[in-house]
């Protein structure tokens, strides 16, 4: 069985120290540093990656080695609005994608890609989402959008 990685570029990011970010760290082992062909938006607190084009565009993120897949992915797709349960289009899509690891080498991982028209959004730039991160976001960032109790079934 080949791993299963996931790139996050946003609120599940450690530095985040969100209720979620711990969620996945319960599941998942970090293994890098990355970046990834896109373009970051503010979307709210959170912000949504789009496919790019231009190689310059580079979205930066962690990359976790996921354990106990079967558990960790439908959770953070409940947290991503991704699913048959949520309105369509969905607020995201999962998809595997090539990312470029700060060693140099290259994975496939999981990636959760904004699915919403862009028009209206403040672009991130440089495409970091941590530049934009603060205590008040922080705040903001402990009242998740769903209970983790509610999303364990640990």
């Amino acid at each position: 069985m080949n791993p299963a990685y996931i790139f996050v570029y946003g609120t599940l990011r450690r530095d985040t120290d969100s209720e979620m970010y711990h969620l996945l760290a319960k599941y998942a082992k970090f293994f890098d540093y990355a970046t990834c062909p896109g373009k970051l938006y503010k979307v709210g607190y959170y912000p949504g990656m789009v496919p790019s084009g231009n190689s310059n565009d580079l979205v930066h993120g962690e990359v976790y080695l996921l354990q106990r897949t079967n558990i960790v992915l439908p959770l953070l797709d409940r947290y991503e609005e991704f699913g048959l349960e949520f309105p369509e289009p969905n607020e995201y899509i999962r998809q595997r994608q090539t990312v470029f690891l700060k060693n140099g080498n290259s994975v496939t991982a999981w990636i959760y890609i904004y699915n919403h028209p862009t028009e209206g959004l403040e672009l991130i730039e440089p495409a970091d989402f941590l530049n934009l991160f603060s205590p008040d976001l922080q705040q903001v960032m402990k009242v998740p959008t769903m209970k983790c109790d509610e999303l364990s079934i640990l």
